[in-house]
């Protein structure tokens, strides 16, 4: 059985789906709608850049997505290869809103629309540089909340991504987070400061829930064809209530992807299938079981290995 993950923040590379767009008409009209709603040449970004004007988390959410979605219409279109026989589809924070669109919860127009207020609203909920993230590699998850917890008197971090076994991403404050990786050397643990300018998914973006929280209350979201695995609860619902809950708390909350891809292990998923820019979920999942079957959807040949297996 197979799932479906769709990536987030972090796998945008300047020409994506570039491949895709050059030869079928329909990528170009995703493209352009998604320019007419935003009312911005978001294509002319994603497909030439520059870099800095992608990174920007206002594009970066719908253009992720907006790959995303032409290339899971890619394989319905081209291939025989059935998605709706797809168990669970999976996203990583903003790529969950990918799985519902995908999942006929959401249309594109609100997807779009969505992913817009809520780039901007994260990418102000903390004046630039005040915040900001950081990756530590090869430590349990216990080890970092153990750091957290003994200095909290000193220093305010947040764990924001459990993302595989030894990957933890840890926000906070430009200042606390100096202080948090001070003790990290103490131990001689590896990490890396992330190139955001934004702590996400930690109560310092407050201000971002309070935004969102009314525009997806106001959104009509249907039930999903495919159970969604949820990033705040690391299980599946297709409750469109009890989503609509979940997406407005996981601004806050830290996304649960170790376990989420445990959980649908135990749930018998032996494939997953990853549909958007970059490897990143695949790799986060061979640190955490290298007996399942990955296939990572980028260009033509992807779909060609996918309908051959």
């Amino acid at each position: 059985m197979f799932s479906l993950l769709f990536p987030g923040q972090g796998s945008q590379i300047v020409g994506m789906a570039k491949d895709f767009y050059s030869n079928l008409d329909y990528v170009k009209e995703y493209f352009s709608e998604a320019d007419d709603i935003l009312k911005k040449k978001l294509s002319k970004i994603i497909l030439d850049g520059p870099k800095e004007e992608l990174e920007k988390t206002e594009n970066t959410q719908p253009s992720i997505f907006l790959v995303s979605y032409s290339i899971f219409n890619v394989i319905k279109k081209e291939t025989d290869f059935n998605l709706s026989r797809a168990q669970y589809y999976a996203g990583h924070s903003l790529g969950e809103y990918s799985a519902l669109c995908c999942a006929e919860a959401l249309t594109f127009e609100q997807t779009i629309n969505l992913l817009k207020h809520r780039g901007i609203a994260m990418q102000n909920a903390v004046p630039n540089g005040d915040g900001g993230m950081v990756a530590i590699l090869g430590v349990d998850i216990n080890e970092i909340n153990e750091i957290i917890k003994n200095n909290k008197n000193e220093f305010t971090c947040y764990i924001a991504n459990d993302n595989s076994i030894g990957q933890i991403v840890v926000s906070g404050k430009i200042e606390s987070l100096e202080l948090f990786c001070l003790e990290l050397k103490k131990k001689n643990f590896k990490y890396i400061k992330l190139p955001v300018s934004s702590p996400f998914h930690c109560p310092l973006m407050n201000s971002a829930t309070n935004e969102m929280k009314q525009r997806i209350k106001d959104t009509d979201f249907k039930e999903p064809k495919v159970s969604i695995m949820s990033n705040v609860t690391a299980s599946p619902t297709n409750n469109s209530d009890e989503i609509k809950k979940l997406l407005v708390d996981q601004i806050e909350k830290p996304v649960r992807w170790r376990e989420s891809v445990i959980n649908m292990i135990k749930l018998d998923i032996n494939h997953f299938i990853e549909i958007g820019p970059g490897k990143v979920l695949s790799g986060l999942i061979k640190r955490i079981n290298r007996n399942v079957k990955l296939n990572q959807i980028n260009t033509f040949d992807d779909i060609k290995n996918l309908t051959n297996d």
